[in-house]
């Protein structure tokens, strides 16, 4: 069905909210509503069959009005406005599955759309200024990636509580994708982590001789510069502007003695006094550092490590031009001023540093499986997070790690350990054979 065949708007008062909201969307939309609507008047639109979404508030209508889309859908969800019964991942999956097969993604809502709804809004006595953003939304101020407004929104995003991170991550805190080696029942994200980590250590070469320096770019909770220590003999610095993260990671390396090993500072990448080291890595942090700053970034990372020493960035990606922040809901919730581009864009920025890249390990089905798991153990502690952060920042994860999850499995988000060397003249230093890779005889 298409607009042109669909009746005229009915805009009579006399109808209740829903219809009369399903009348104004519907000829944007090209077909009915994907959903089952119920408006605070109790009124309804829509199949029943299909999932029950929840108007709870004239509130979420303003909120929709002045930000049409995924933001003021986000903003009222978070806030309560607006509900969505069930299952939420499933309504969404339903609701993406129109939207592709109408291809809305581009779509716009048209002026007169917007006429129609501004004029429900003043008929319904909540035509005004926008509302307040919710309390959970970033803000973030200053210049793009200074220093202090760097801090300030990883602060938003992982100063949240170190007590919730481990209700949802593994007894490693590896913040990341797994690296998931086997498909046994018995096996599970703590081993996927575990191979992660250790995939990364004989990436870089940690393996080739115990008491290496390695560096550890954004070492977040700790679990990758732990491991190289304890599993490795590596001498490690890690670094972070989290003052949660460090206090966290201070605390594991007193209680497994690991002082004369590990050191963790609070220190941007871009102050880093005392390179260079043997081995470098930086694990899902690069997509913070911005479009920008990324030439910065990997020059940090080269100046950082020996000649001869290897450099592995773990990254995510996004196709060109497909809201390299994530969208309007990751920008504003989640991660203010991330950027990701194409890994061949990545590839080449990292070259144009001095580093050789020798190997590009496409990872993205291991963070499907990663982020169902964090959900089902979110889900599964639902009370506990809303007991810990309140009910607006545990609805912000949920759609958070939702979102997350069909990103990877529909290919709109990719990650990627890229591997690269800094040469040392002609030689990188690599094995000619990489023995995993042998076929057995």
């Amino acid at each position: 069905m298409t607009s042109s065949t669909l009746a005229e708007p009915v805009l009579d008062s006399g109808v209740g909210v829903a219809p009369r909201l399903a009348a104004i969307i519907e000829p944007l939309i090209g077909g009915p509503l994907p959903v089952r609507l119920q408006a605070w008047d109790g009124s309804v639109a829509g199949d029943a069959g299909a999932p029950h979404v929840s108007l709870h508030s004239p509130d979420a209508l303003r909120r929709l009005l002045w930000s049409p889309g995924e933001l003021g859908a986000a903003q009222a969800y978070v806030t309560g406005e607006l509900d969505i019964a069930g299952d939420v991942g499933a309504a969404l999956d339903h609701v993406w599955a129109v939207v592709r097969a109408r291809e809305l993604s581009a779509v716009r809502p048209k002026p007169r759309s917007l006429l129609q709804l501004a004029a429900l809004a003043k008929d319904l006595g909540v035509l005004g200024r926008p509302l307040p953003p919710p309390a959970s939304q970033a803000v973030v101020k200053g210049r793009l990636h200074s220093l202090m407004r760097d801090r300030a929104a990883i602060s938003h995003h992982y100063d949240l509580s170190n007590d919730f991170y481990e209700l949802v991550l593994d007894s490693h805190m590896a913040y990341s994708s797994g690296y998931w080696t086997s498909d046994s029942p018995d096996y599970t994200l703590d081993d996927a982590q575990r191979d992660k980590l250790d995939l990364v250590c004989r990436k870089i070469g940690l393996d080739r001789k115990p008491g290496q320096r390695f560096l550890d770019v954004g070492c977040g909770w700790g679990s990758l510069s732990l491991h190289a220590a304890a599993e490795y003999g590596a001498q490690v610095v890690g670094v972070t502007i989290s003052r949660e993260q460090k206090a966290f990671i201070d605390k594991r390396i007193a209680d497994r003695g690991l002082q004369n090993n590990v050191e963790i500072r609070i220190q941007d990448y871009r102050e880093i006094p005392d390179g260079p080291f043997d081995a470098v890595a930086s694990i899902e942090m690069g997509e913070h550092v911005g479009e920008d700053n990324y030439p910065t970034y990997t020059a940090a990372l080269y100046a950082n490590v020996k000649p001869g020493g290897r450099v592995l960035i773990q990254q995510m990606s996004r196709k060109e031009g497909d809201n390299p922040g994530g969208g309007a809901f990751i920008e504003s919730f989640i991660a203010p001023d991330m950027y990701m581009r194409p890994v061949g864009r990545t590839v080449a920025m990292i070259e144009e540093a001095g580093l050789e890249v020798r190997d590009v390990h496409a990872m993205r089905e291991h963070y499907v499986r990663t982020v169902e798991v964090w959900t089902e153990r979110f889900e599964a502690r639902f009370d506990e997070v809303v007991a810990m952060v309140g009910e607006e920042v545990a609805r912000v994860w949920r759609l958070y790690l939702i979102g997350g999850a069909m990103a990877f499995r529909d290919n709109r988000m990719g990650v990627d350990q890229i591997l690269s060397v800094r040469p040392d003249g002609g030689s990188s230093g690599m094995e000619p054979v990489r023995p995993d890779w042998v076929p057995a005889r």
